[in-house]
């Protein structure tokens, strides 16, 4: 039995059992892959995949627990690298950070500053994203840190910790009608074309219950990925914008006005994500308490122990 053949078993059952798109990923060939799997399952003498002709059409259920031994021992195998590499070469090595556009544009560059002051010879890599593609690249190893508003506590594989709570804003040009109606209400925005964020960022299911709770149907002239389009096409003339607060600052976005809608949107919380069982680095932990200094060591730990988020806002 060899890592590789595990790998490629992995990797299969990542990909919706497509061994091309597993030899792909793993720059080998489709032929190889399949010679490795036959050759583990009759090591074992079980067949992990179902098959039809060439194909692998499903799991079996000897299949789904080798496949989950399989995920620990990768998992481990890349922690006893991390470890080794971590005493081996000092205060050195490559960290990936995963974030959503909101988060690596407002919520991070101070963080990002202080930490490669502590870390000069740290290879910080930043990865952007939607929330479900930062929960798979940590889920993957792709990433070892992910920060989103949305998805990451939907994943089993990951601990989830929260990070802050944060409402949303109203932003207008200068001068708009909506000004005047303070304080602002669900059924005077229904009345103006509004302009946010696409279904899967930052808050958006939140938007959404809210007009559902008054049973009516906002005007979503347009959608975006990020707050800086946001903002744009509200100066255009758009719409207004629904925007997390911590997006606006009155001096960089001047010519635009932002409401407090804490008292209209249900409040959106940020979570720092961690691949389940995978070992930290202290440089790890620095960047996570740089950006959540009540996400301690010790928080973090014991959170990766139990399993779960143990530590409530």
């Amino acid at each position: 039995m060899k890592l590789q053949q595990l790998r490629y078993i992995v990797e299969i059952q990542r990909q919706g059992l497509n061994v091309s798109e597993a030899a792909e990923t793993l720059y080998t060939s489709q032929p190889g892959i399949s010679k490795q799997v036959k050759l583990l399952e009759e090591e074992l003498g079980i067949s992990i995949f179902e098959r039809s002709g060439k194909r692998f059409t499903a799991v079996t259920e000897p299949g789904k627990v080798v496949l989950g031994i399989a995920e620990r021992i990768l998992s481990e195998a890349e922690n006893l690298k991390r470890a080794s590499a971590e005493y081996a070469t000092g205060d050195s090595g490559r960290l990936v950070l995963a974030a959503t556009h909101t988060q690596a544009r407002y919520a991070l560059p101070i963080v990002v500053r202080d930490f490669v002051a502590q870390h000069p010879t740290v290879k910080l890599e930043m990865h952007q994203g939607s929330p479900i593609q930062i929960a798979e690249w940590v889920v993957s190893g792709e990433a070892d840190i992910g920060i989103a508003t949305e998805s990451l506590d939907q994943y089993p594989q990951l601990v989830t910790l929260p990070v802050r709570q944060w409402s949303h804003c109203v932003i207008a040009p200068e001068n708009h009608p909506i000004l005047q109606s303070q304080p602002l209400s669900l059924n005077e925005l229904v009345k103006w074309p509004l302009v946010t964020y696409d279904t899967a960022f930052t808050g958006r299911s939140r938007i959404n219950k809210a007009f559902e709770r008054i049973g009516t149907q906002p005007n979503i002239a347009l959608t975006a990925l990020d707050a800086d389009v946001i903002k744009t096409y509200v100066s255009l003339g758009l719409g207004l914008g629904i925007i997390s607060a911590l997006a606006f600052d009155a001096q960089r976005d001047s010519g635009l006005v932002a409401l407090d809608a804490s008292h209209l949107f249900e409040s959106n919380i940020t979570r720092l994500a961690l691949r389940r069982g995978t070992y930290l680095r202290r440089y790890d932990f620095d960047l996570i308490t740089l950006f959540a200094p009540h996400l301690t060591r010790r928080v973090v730990e014991m959170a990766m122990q139990g399993g779960g988020e143990s530590y409530q806002l």
